[in-house]
């Protein structure tokens, strides 16, 4: 009988979709071509599924996570939300796009439903810095940039409550902070001119740090099936 395939599932906004990039540049299909790599070398199966849709908030994410998730079971889950939810619409009137009680629920579901169809390990990742942080969003008397940094104090409280042997932190803030020095200039060159969505370099960074923490999850997983 074939031994059936690691399943790693990409669950995102447009920062897993890749908005901006080539196909084969961005950090997921990036990921994706080294575990095909790394599949020839071990012997083992891996296959790699890159659910992200642009412009979902953890809301939205929590709607449609029953096909693009739950129907095909993910042994490791990617989950990468948080740029659309800290967002300030104008229409809402000073209002965000989720709330930040409802987006620390929203992310502890989506780890909870990933867990119950068979995630056995989850990567949760925090959101890079953007360079919107010169003037405030309508109504809301922050910056972009000071809600983005929130949001992800918010994601790494909702890891820190989790079991660490299940849910692994990436803090692709972090990442960046190291990367840039701080330099506004340095984090330039790693965004599109949108100041928001990653550049190619962008990209390199978040596979640079995302990559190993997914291939020690799937190893670890292919040597616990032996």
């Amino acid at each position: 009988m074939k031994e059936v395939p690691i399943n790693v599932f990409f669950f995102g906004d447009s920062v897993c979709f890749g908005q901006g990039v080539s196909l084969h540049r961005g950090w997921v299909t990036r990921t994706a071509a080294a575990l095909s790599s790394l599949s020839d070398r071990v012997g083992r199966e891996f296959l790699v599924v890159n659910a992200g849709i642009n412009g979902n908030t953890t809301r939205l994410a929590l709607e449609r996570m029953p096909y693009d998730v739950q129907s095909h079971g993910a042994d490791v889950l990617i989950v990468q939300f948080g740029l659309n939810d800290c967002n300030y619409w104008r229409t809402d009137r000073g209002n965000p796009r989720v709330s930040p009680g409802a987006f620390e629920a929203n992310l502890e579901e989506i780890v909870a439903r990933g867990v119950s169809f068979g995630a056995r390990k989850v990567l949760l990742n925090t959101n890079h810095p953007t360079a919107l942080d010169e003037e405030a969003m309508a109504f809301a008397g922050v910056t972009y940039q000071e809600s983005n940094h929130h949001y992800n104090g918010l994601i790494r409280a909702v890891a820190a409550r989790l079991d660490p042997d299940l849910v692994v932190l990436n803090d692709m803030e972090a990442a960046f902070a190291d990367a840039t020095g701080g330099s506004r200039e340095r984090l330039l060159d790693l965004l599109l001119p949108d100041l928001l969505h990653l550049s190619e370099a962008g990209h390199d960074v978040y596979f640079e740090v995302v990559y190993p923490a997914v291939e020690a999850a799937v190893l670890d997983l292919a040597a616990s099936a032996l």
